[in-house]
């Protein structure tokens, strides 16, 4: 992995009681050595791979501000991230459910572009066993389910102060509020909807399959094809390009699916992130609610799945084996 650490700092959440949010800051930036050096590939690795919102800093921003600063040497990276975790201090303090945390600013190049991440980490015991082989506790850092994490494309956000998504964050599995304290900490706002971006392609496939009467098996093979595009592009880590997805797939009449999408003003960006759950939608249908979780292939629809929209009901013929089989015995044993 070519990644360089220019500066890591770390300090310290630690909630002594409920109402008090102690700082721990360091003195000094931490050494790159190849512990710092692993940890850092792992947290880019992990970040990497999950899902994100996309954003971009408010006018009055007071983290911006000071990056700015930083990033012209009024100011030194330790003074920033010590300031920095200080504002963050005061922005969980607002909120009850405050746990406190490792606080990591990473300012790193990863393949020409810089970056600067910022996470709160969790630790978490575990037993070790010695060179004596006694067992011992130990703490490590929780870096798989790290929630709490934003990283600014420092190269975009310099060259390109009008683009939408140099800031990414993840939204957190605790809820709402904690993207809404991170986002407070940033002085940042939603940027580019990618899920957004990813709904649009969907419809503007269906569209020009329905404005081409292609029949059913057609349609569920143009949208495979979209399908294989896209998934290829989330696999590589790369975006879904409108042009070369437009390439990929034959065109249907006399326009392409690009000229299709301009000429319908469906706003698709040139280049956006795929969303793994909305891309899912190209070829199988899903949902939950009420007790029932259903996941089918679309080519099912109106051959073994039926659904009556009057009725709002589903008919389907032929169950899976498994499900089958504890109908079997539930029914059979009187339930």
């Amino acid at each position: 992995m070519s990644l360089d650490i220019d500066q890591i700092a770390l300090h310290q959440l630690i909630k002594r009681d409920e109402n008090n949010l102690e700082l721990v800051l360091r003195d000094s930036l931490l050494p790159a050595n190849a512990t710092v050096e692993a940890m850092v590939e792992e947290l880019h690795r992990v970040y990497s791979a999950k899902s994100k919102a996309y954003g971009l800093f408010n006018a009055d921003s007071e983290l911006a501000e000071a990056l700015r600063n930083c990033r012209k040497g009024e100011d030194d990276f330790l003074a920033f991230s010590r300031a920095a975790t200080g504002r963050l201090r005061d922005e969980l303090a607002k909120y009850p459910f405050a746990e406190g945390g490792v606080v990591l600013f990473v300012h790193y190049r990863y393949l020409a572009v810089e970056y600067l991440l910022v996470a709160v980490l969790n630790s978490q015991s575990s037993m070790r066993v010695n060179e004596e082989l006694d067992i011992s506790s130990t703490h490590y850092l929780d870096i798989n389910h790290a929630d709490i994490v934003a990283r600014i494309d420092l190269t975009e956000w310099e060259t390109n102060p009008e683009s939408t998504r140099y800031l990414t964050f993840l939204r957190g599995r605790v809820g709402r509020k904690v993207a809404d304290f991170f986002m407070d900490f940033l002085g940042a706002g939603v940027g580019l909807d990618a899920k957004a971006q990813n709904r649009g392609l969907l419809q503007a496939v269906d569209d020009y399959c329905s404005e081409s009467n292609l029949d059913k098996n057609e349609r569920q093979n143009y949208r495979q094809q979209v399908y294989s595009y896209c998934n290829e592009q989330l696999q590589s880590g790369e975006e879904i390009a409108l042009e070369d997805l437009s390439k990929e797939l034959p065109p249907l009449g006399e326009k392409s699916f690009q000229a299709f999408t301009q000429e319908q003003g469906y706003e698709l960006e040139e280049h956006f992130p795929a969303d793994r759950g909305t891309l899912r939608q190209l070829t199988k249908f899903a949902g939950s609610g009420g007790g029932l979780t259903l996941n089918f292939d679309a080519m099912l629809l109106g051959e073994r799945v039926f659904w009556d929209p009057a009725t709002d009901t589903l008919t389907i013929k032929g169950t899976p084996p498994n499900l089958r089989d504890q109908l079997q015995r539930r029914t059979g044993g009187g339930s």
